[in-house]
């Protein structure tokens, strides 16, 4: 008894040193990381983790149900589709063929209406909410400066960054994108219940607007922008411009770093279902028109949708772009294999929600489970009648 009283008491002295330690050098947004994610068993952000966040709902309006086709789930899943949803725990898997959901799959207790993160598919709605605050003449153009918004931003080239340079990921940000690491700033900027400060300590030390380089801390810049130009929470401002007007059947919640007034993880973390996350797929198909109303300016979507820079063909601002069995697509990607895929030549929207996502080499950008999604929707497509 004795010997357990002295090991707790020892326990007890080690673990607030540690904890005294990390408050010193300023790492203690780790004891929100280990409270959250690695008690859990995991090494990274995972589907359902929103649930141990604060978060700001983004409302919804009165619904517009998808339509579903005629030949609905007639046509099985492919083998390979089926053992790619196994290995990499697929979560939800849409097919929507003009306008229409085709095919639907869902797995591991998921439905139609099951929140899940959306993790960097949120980069694609910040870049279509920036396109809105243009159009609304919150914002002048791609090329208006963000020290006009935030005359601190520090670095070098500080003066010389545009929010168009932050949609495109060419912002010259001093980031680093290695999320598996428990002390790289993407990490600290998941856990720390500043992220203004966060961003705002952050260096522009490479010239803007020269190359593409994809660095979360640019959306979140560039979502701070946005919060400023238009007066309005992120969330708030995103409902009402396109949740709402698109018909979205569910509330969906945006994570804060703090609550109640906190700012939007805007570069990832949005919690929404297959369904609703499939609407602006559907919006950008139909380059930027809803129900015969332009929610967002067609330029602006044509030029989301192109490469900025030749060298990187496969971003524009907020998409990802590829070309894929002769076919022009963009789509919305999320951490761990979310996907919102259009082939707007065919009228398809393929959406992918799961726990893991495919290999990534530093040979093509585009992981390997994308053309899984891609190619085995098409020979499911390619045996209707």
């Amino acid at each position: 008894m004795k010997f357990l009283k002295k090991f707790l008491l020892w326990f007890i002295i080690i673990l607030t040193g540690i904890i005294i330690l990390m408050y010193i050098f300023d790492v203690d947004y780790l004891l929100r990381a280990v409270r959250t994610i690695y008690f859990k068993g995991y090494t990274t952000a995972f589907l359902d983790d929103y649930k141990d966040f604060p978060n700001r709902e983004i409302k919804k309006g009165i619904a517009q149900p998808w339509a579903i086709a005629k030949d609905y789930n007639s046509i099985p899943a492919t083998e390979t589709l089926n053992k790619t949803h196994k290995e990499l725990q697929t979560v939800a898997y849409l097919i929507i063929k003009n306008d229409s959901i085709w095919h639907e799959s869902y797995f591991d207790g998921y439905g139609k209406d099951s929140k899940s993160n959306s993790f960097s598919m949120a980069k694609s709605i910040v870049s279509a909410c920036l396109g809105k605050a243009i159009m609304d003449g919150k914002i002048k153009s791609l090329d208006q400066k963000v020290s006009d918004f935030f005359p601190e931003l520090k670095g070098k080239y500080a003066k010389d960054v545009t929010v168009g340079d932050l949609s495109s990921m060419a912002s010259g940000l001093s980031w680093d994108e290695r999320y598996y690491s428990p002390f790289s700033i993407v990490t600290r900027a998941y856990f720390d219940s500043d992220l203004k400060k966060v961003i705002l300590g952050l260096d522009v030390n490479e010239e803007p607007g020269k190359k593409f380089k994809y660095l979360s801390g640019a959306t979140e810049l560039l979502a701070m922008v946005i919060e400023k130009a238009t007066g309005k929470y992120l969330s708030d401002y995103m409902s009402e411009s396109f949740w709402q007007p698109m018909g979205a059947e569910n509330e969906a919640l945006w994570q804060l770093d703090h609550a109640p007034d906190g700012i939007e993880k805007a570069y990832c973390c949005i919690a929404s279902n297959a369904r609703d996350f499939a609407r602006f797929g559907k919006l950008y198909k139909q380059n930027g028109k809803w129900n015969g109303k332009q929610l967002l300016d067609s330029t602006f979507v044509t030029k989301s949708i192109t490469p900025r820079f030749p060298e990187s063909p496969e971003y524009g601002y907020g998409w990802w772009l590829h070309q894929y069995l002769g076919k022009k697509m963009y789509y919305m990607r999320g951490h761990l294999g979310q996907f919102v895929i259009v082939v707007p030549e065919d009228n398809v929207i393929i959406v992918r929600l799961g726990h893991l996502k495919g290999l990534q080499t530093k040979t093509d950008p585009h992981s390997n489970d994308f053309y899984v999604y891609v190619g085995e929707a098409y020979k499911m497509l390619d045996k209707r009648k």
